[in-house]
């Protein structure tokens, strides 16, 4: 059986042992902007269910230790690896409840639990990751139960078994494979099983070796850190706890974190009875703030802007200086003096021209690498003067963050149009009808909207696969309605392609070439005349210098 102490002693021995090698963990995040460090984040995790189950006495029930363990873990969580690290322990928690001791069978009810809870937490789980371990750990588990009720047996059989996971999450994730490691929450996981099995196998707490304390590690060379700052989508980390209420005007946490998938990412929203534990990643951390709030009070409130952190990183801004203030905006406010009026996103002076000559009163810019927020669109909408305002986020990637702006807008309609490509949103701002009402329009332009195919030529940002087909960072791709078809080096020769693959002599006619940087206007016209050599006069072309980063093309067929 597995006492309280043991189970206590466990927790100190895996804080411990992930604490003696958490650098290591550390070195295993592949991704350009981290969200912290893995080995780091889990380590302190740990460490604070550590510290609060230390001074339990040698008596306590298994049941009292993980409920303690289990609190403290909640609200030390640093990361999404701490957050979920902490839902497997909750899941411990409530296996062991009212329990003097733990039998095998009880055991692998735990590490069931426990990976219930994790994968529920997360909206879009992800195999190849922690995730996996724990559930690879937990079937290992019920598995050993049936056959043999010995508590260390079925604890060794989950170790065992999180082992291999761990080895084959290359296989899983493909990024892994490619830079070499295996996936650094499953590792933490891991090690910190490793740190249990010390305890419940050999009798012994792993030690903490000196200089394994759990402050943050160096850091990381100033040059890196700049390097990585334009590749967050997603500006401010927020983290606090919620005190749940009782008259709350919100009761499910679900909805919360519906809400924050919405707006952002990385988000992770667990709960206990009383306590809400959150971490997200947003461009609007007010509006997280605010609807977090409808479900208590805050405490314990931390918002990071990491992209003001890069920024001081990369000037190389040094301890004891000050560093770059950002600047403040005050949204302005215009009243709502018109029938009807517009707002466009989009990038390039090119065609922000195009939206403003086609009645567009405010131009929030952001595309495919710049989602804006839902405050960047909300500050437009109030700059709109309008009674009713239309959002044309031309995007996918926007279309929600744009919906979350309606109910914010308290003196004027917003209706969303939901536009996932700039050609879209041209389509749909031709087709509108002064003389018709919001409903009708809404229809009517997004019917036009649908109507139109889509091309769009752009480069491989990194090394990659497409169909078991190897591409290159930097090639040339051909998308059709957001399908990669084509890939090659040379970019007149993909767009020509793209565009006989999407145009169809009996059903389009009209074809626009939106040419932005990187191209000349020698070129557009180099391509224009290769399509009029092979279309004759079944294709009318125009050709617009749009000047839209990212993509050298964007094709409009109708």
């Amino acid at each position: 059986m597995i006492s309280g102490l043991m189970f206590r002693d466990g927790i100190i021995s895996a804080a411990n042992n992930i604490s003696n090698s958490r650098q290591a963990v550390d070195a295993l995040n592949i991704f350009p902007v981290p969200d912290g460090d893995t080995g780091t984040n889990m380590s302190m995790t740990i460490t604070a269910a550590k510290k609060e189950v230390m001074g339990m006495s040698d008596d306590s029930t298994i049941g009292d230790v993980a409920s303690r363990c289990a609190s403290a873990l909640l609200r030390g969580a640093r990361g999404n690896s701490g957050v979920i690290l902490s839902l497997i322990f909750r899941g411990f928690a409530k296996a062991f409840k009212d329990i003097d001791e733990a039998d095998g069978n009880d055991v692998a009810k735990a590490f069931r639990m426990g990976t219930d809870a994790a994968y529920k937490a997360v909206m879009k789980p992800t195999e190849g990751t922690i995730l996996t371990v724990i559930r690879k750990s937990a079937e290992a588990a019920e598995e050993m139960a049936k056959a043999n009720d010995d508590p260390i047996e079925v604890c060794f059989a989950a170790l065992q078994a999180a082992r291999e996971a761990l080895a084959k999450t290359p296989e899983q994730l493909p990024v892994l494979k490619k830079a070499g490691v295996v996936d650094a929450g499953g590792q933490g996981l891991v090690l910190i099983f490793e740190g249990f099995n010390s305890v419940f196998g050999h009798d012994a707490i792993v030690q903490p070796l000196d200089g394994s304390g759990v402050e943050p590690v160096a850091t990381p060379d100033k040059k890196t850190v700049a390097e990585a700052s334009g590749d967050i989508e997603f500006g401010y980390c927020s983290e606090f706890l919620i005190e749940k209420a009782k008259d709350a005007q919100e009761k499910d946490p679900l909805r919360l974190r519906a809400y924050l998938e919405s707006i952002g990412d990385c988000v992770v929203v667990v709960d206990d009875d009383t306590i809400i534990k959150v971490h997200v990643h947003s461009n609007c951390p007010g509006n997280v703030i605010q609807s977090a709030l409808k479900y208590g009070q805050l405490i314990n409130i931390k918002i990071d802007n990491m992209r003001y952190q890069h920024r001081n990183a990369e000037v190389g801004v040094k301890e004891g200086e000050k560093p770059i203030e950002p600047e403040v905006i005050e949204p302005e406010v215009i009243e709502p003096e018109n029938k009807y009026g517009f707002v466009a996103v989009c990038a390039g002076e090119g065609l922000e021209e195009l939206f403003t000559d086609l009645g567009t009163d405010v131009i929030v810019s952001g595309g495919q690498t710049m989602n804006p927020s839902t405050d960047d669109i909300l500050n437009a909408v109030m700059r709109t003067p309008a009674k009713t305002v239309f959002v044309l986020p031309n995007n996918k990637n926007i279309i929600m963050a744009a919906e979350q702006a309606i109910p914010l807008a308290s003196d004027r309609e917003v209706r969303v149009l939901q536009t996932k490509t700039i050609p879209q949103g041209i389509s749909a701002m031709l087709a509108f009808d002064d003389s018709e009402d919001a409903e009708t329009n809404q229809m009517t332009m997004m019917e036009m909207a649908n109507a139109v195919e889509t091309g769009q030529v752009t480069f491989a940002a990194r090394d990659s696969e497409i169909d078991g087909e190897p591409v290159k960072k930097g090639e040339i791709m051909g998308l059709c309605n957001g399908k990669i078809v084509f890939t090659g080096e040379d970019c007149e020769e993909i767009a020509f392609k793209t565009v006989n693959r999407l145009f169809k002599k009996s059903q389009h006619s009209l074809v626009t070439l939106i040419y932005g940087e990187g191209v000349s206007e020698d070129d557009a016209a180099k391509l224009e005349e290769r399509l009029k050599n092979k279309h004759k006069n079944d294709m009318e072309i125009s050709v617009v210098n749009g000047g839209q980063p990212i993509y050298y093309y964007i094709i409009s067929v109708e």
